[in-house]
């Protein structure tokens, strides 16, 4: 059955007593620890779904419930989680029939929940003792934040240390870290997704006003682009999570060699470039809303990203015809400015077969 989206303030409030050691929490003592929801989506995760649990049923302050989205699992997903939780912490279940997808899971999820604020979970990774409680600390220390992410240790099926964290995965550089503390996380976010929604915590407050997220944008991403061109996205350099890596991920990441970075240059281009522009069509659209109360050289350069994706969108399929449009673009710089690898993207532009 699916479940409706519906305002909080229409849904059971549950209740339960946290951990809350008053040596390693904020001035808002165990209020703060009630303020934080879980938003896990789960699909046939019974395989590591317990220790998932388990990793967050063991945080040093306990969330205040966990909203769980269930798409079409068919391996026990559900009764799992009920076992393992018991009356540990409210459990709200969400089982949605046919499956609506990532996007659509999670955004059932995040709007069921009712904290103040809301970690985002996968299924199959493993929380640090301490998610919960450096989550609910940098928030009291930084008002002003509405996304937060972290970094994690990348694990492998058995959850054993692959040598390499998130970060070192996606080649999150001093350039953009400076930027996102600044305050000028859109010149990064505007580039590319940094933000893995798998160590994201963010604002309720946020969501409501980013909803709904549309497709093709996955929701992770969207929420981090919005909080980004709103001047509140940040980061803390420090793994909060085991983030599994294997094959059944519907969303992994790793660490690139030079070998990925070719084939991702000659891979055909099919509707990779199209799709992007819809994107930020998309986006452009949704930053000019007045309520997101975004600065009008955000917006600026918002538009100047949907100006670039309309170019890559409509060059020709022949090479020969791209050389010269994708050389002119080049040296305007706009490719540094809003795309995710800058002279890569260069590249897989001239040479990418249609």
């Amino acid at each position: 059955m699916r479940a409706a989206i519906s305002p909080r303030s229409s849904r059971r409030h549950g209740t339960h007593t946290a951990r809350t050691p008053e040596s390693t929490l904020s001035s808002d003592g165990p209020a703060a620890a009630r303020a934080l929801s879980v938003a896990l989506a789960s699909h046939n995760g019974a395989r590591y779904l317990e220790e998932q649990l388990r990793s967050i049923l063991d945080q040093t302050v306990l969330p205040r419930e966990i909203v769980l989205a269930d798409d079409d699992s068919r391996d026990g997903t559900v009764d799992l989680a009920r076992a393992v939780v018991g009356d540990t912490l409210p459990l709200r279940i969400l089982e949605h029939r046919p499956a609506l997808g990532v996007r659509e899971n999670f955004s059932r999820a995040i709007a069921h929940t009712e904290g103040d604020l809301i970690a985002l979970c996968d299924q199959d990774d493993r929380w640090h003792p301490t998610r919960v409680e450096r989550a609910l600390d940098y928030y009291a220390a930084r008002p002003g934040t509405e996304l937060l992410f972290t970094n994690a240790r990348m694990v492998d099926t058995a959850g054993m240390p692959l040598g390499y964290t998130l970060f070192d995965a996606l080649e999150f550089g001093a350039e953009e870290r400076a930027l996102i503390q600044s305050g000028r996380g859109a010149e990064a976010f505007l580039r590319r997704n940094l933000a893995t929604g798998a160590t994201v915590t963010l604002r309720r407050t946020l969501f409501d006003r980013a909803a709904p997220i549309p497709d093709p944008w996955i929701h992770d991403e969207w929420l981090a682009v919005i909080a980004a061109a709103r001047g509140s996205v940040s980061f803390l350099d420090e793994p909060l999570i085991d983030y599994r890596q294997h094959d059944s991920n519907q969303i992994g990441m790793r660490k690139p060699g030079l070998r990925v970075k070719i084939d991702r240059v000659l891979e055909p281009r099919g509707d990779r470039n199209r799709t992007l522009a819809r994107r930020t069509d998309l986006l452009v659209e949704a930053l000019a809303r007045p309520e997101l109360e975004v600065p009008a050289d955000i917006l600026a350069r918002a538009r100047g990203k949907q100006r670039m994706e309309r170019f890559r969108a409509e060059l020709p399929t022949t090479r020969i015809r791209r050389l010269l449009p994708v050389l002119g673009e080049a040296r305007r710089g706009d490719y540094a400015r809003f795309t995710s690898q800058g002279r890569l993207e260069i590249l897989r532009d001239l040479l990418q077969p249609a």
